[in-house]
């Protein structure tokens, strides 16, 4: 592979095949990006729902326990 770059300038090495490769692989790239960060929003959002959820019950039976102890 290299001596096939031995002849050329640097911004063909440096320049042109770097942007040649994000166009051709551009969609690849934003899609695979794309998918990570909805995958780690969906987990983001699961965690905060699991979190709520928690909370809430805790809380429903921390007063359950206190009221039912009036009687």
């Amino acid at each position: 592979m290299r001596e096939i770059f031995v002849g050329m300038p640097w911004w063909v090495k440096w320049v042109a095949v770097p942007l040649i490769a994000i166009v051709v692989f551009g969609g690849l790239i934003a899609n695979v990006i794309g998918f990570v960060i909805g995958l780690l929003f969906k987990v983001l959002v699961f965690v905060a729902l699991v979190g709520g959820l928690v909370y809430v019950v805790r809380k429903f039976m921390n007063s359950s326990s206190s009221s039912s102890g009036d009687w």
